[in-house]
């Protein structure tokens, strides 16, 4: 790893993470209707943790064919598992996803990806000015 992967890899780990979690939010919203359907979501300091620290949870599995499937989810990031959301106002139908706090949820986790490219562009932007010597 070179000094640049370095700079920027608590970013880079953020952005995975931001995104991941922004998947899991967009499918909450997506299954709003969908009966008895459980809001996921990821607690998002553990997940970076995990994510900086690089853990492997559980036993990795060996293929011996190639018929045999990864055995790995294929909805976790750095052995992120989500955790089921806390039922505020359960419905009928068992579905627990409340679209207010989804939308919430998904816009503030938008707002902090974006934020996180903001402070990534600065940056490159404050390196590249010190390179030049600080001129334009």
């Amino acid at each position: 790893m070179n000094s640049i992967d370095k700079a920027f890899a608590f970013q880079e780990k953020a952005l995975e993470v931001r995104s991941f979690r922004q998947q899991l939010i967009a499918s909450n919203i997506a299954n709003a209707d969908t009966p008895h359907y459980n809001a996921v979501d990821i607690d998002f300091a553990d997940a970076m943790k995990k994510a900086l620290s690089n853990v492997k949870k559980g036993i990795e599995m060996v293929k011996t064919s190639e018929k045999h499937l990864s055995g790995k989810a294929k909805d976790t990031l750095y052995g992120i598992e989500p955790m089921f959301r806390t039922v505020v106002q359960p419905s009928i139908d068992g579905n627990t996803v409340d679209s207010n706090i989804e939308q919430a949820q998904f816009t503030e986790n938008s707002l902090k990806y974006m934020s996180t490219l903001t402070f990534i562009n600065g940056t490159i932007q404050g390196d590249n000015l010190a390179l030049r010597g600080g001129n334009n």
